[in-house]
């Protein structure tokens, strides 16, 4: 449960609008802020290598949709990637199960999850929006759709996750670690300079899970969500307490009732922290980015970072975290 003294800090400081991650400037004519744009945000190290692909779209005056499935393809074609794509991690009976979903300023979007043998299955998820007449496809059905779309299949089970994953059938003991060992997600959002949002999440799932489980990455509402009148967000960490709590879609609504992206994010966090009698085993991080182009990102343990590329500077952010 929430502690007295995490009750009161926040209780203090919930009010305020925190002046760190702000990016904007003031506009000479109007005086009020000017839009920070375009602008890309990702989860995780591997976020950086992302936020450069996104960045080439956006720069070019593309738009945010194809920047964020051109950023997330990267990780996903990515080996040295774990729990993203080609090459993650595969549950508990050797299986390399994928799940992704996007979604655009007109909160159209499309989503996979449980896909074998598909290398990017964010591409995928868009063409579930683009192409049929649902949100989201599953399993078999999944992928069937993406065959008949003109994907390839392929095997995403690498020699260095198969001796992992051997490795692992010795004990069998299901622990996942808390961050960057087993994140299983990345996230992006980007703000393009139109004006438009748009949002891609994009998994393996968390390392040696039971055959058939989903997390939060694929469900629009808690892994990813966009308001293009508001904003965006998008979760990594423990998927099922991510659900429990819809937490994008949390995250987006307290900034519709004004909060900063980093202080909606801390409030989403401060809900599963309340839900749960201990949050020691437990990582989620949230990151967010408004209308206006400020951002921001917050997590339940220290270690979660994420990527931000402005004005061509694309850098690594520690997020602030619950103690």
């Amino acid at each position: 449960m929430i502690s007295r003294k995490n009750f009161l800090k926040f209780t203090a400081l919930g009010g305020l609008l925190p002046a760190k991650n702000w990016s904007s400037s003031l506009s000479p004519s109007s005086g009020g802020p000017e839009p920070n744009r375009p602008l890309v945000i990702s989860t995780w190290n591997h976020g950086i290598p992302a936020n450069e692909a996104a960045w080439d779209v956006l720069a070019k005056e593309g738009g945010a949709l194809d920047a964020v499935e051109a950023g997330v393809r990267i990780p996903e074609a990515d080996p040295d990637v774990r729990t993203v794509g080609y090459g993650g991690y595969p549950d508990r009976d050797g299986f390399v199960t994928l799940d992704a979903c996007i979604m655009d300023e007109r909160e159209q979007c499309g989503s996979v999850a449980a896909l074998q043998h598909i290398k990017h299955p964010i591409s995928v998820a868009r063409k579930v929006k683009e192409e049929s007449p649902h949100v989201m496809l599953v399993g078999e059905g999944a992928l069937q759709f993406a065959v008949e779309q003109g994907f390839e299949k392929e095997d995403l089970l690498t020699e260095a996750s198969r001796k992992d994953w051997k490795a692992w059938k010795e004990d069998a003991d299901y622990r996942p670690e808390i961050n960057i060992e087993n994140h299983d997600t990345i996230g992006m959002l980007a703000l393009d300079s139109r004006g438009n949002l748009s949002g891609a999440c994009t998994t393996s799932g968390a390392a040696w899970k039971m055959h058939g489980r989903v997390g939060d990455s694929p469900l629009i509402g808690a892994g990813l969500f966009v308001d293009n009148e508001v904003g965006a967000a998008a979760a990594t960490g423990l998927g099922e307490e991510v659900i429990r709590t819809c937490g994008s879609h949390l995250v987006v609504e307290q900034m519709r009732r004004g909060d900063h992206p980093e202080t909606a994010c801390r409030k989403a966090v401060r809900r599963i922290v309340e839900k749960n009698e201990s949050v020691k085993d437990i990582q989620v991080g949230f990151i967010a980015v408004d209308k206006q182009g400020r951002f921001g990102g917050y997590s339940i343990q220290k270690g979660f970072s994420f990527a931000v590329c402005e004005a061509g500077r694309n850098r690594l952010v520690d997020a602030p975290y619950w103690d």
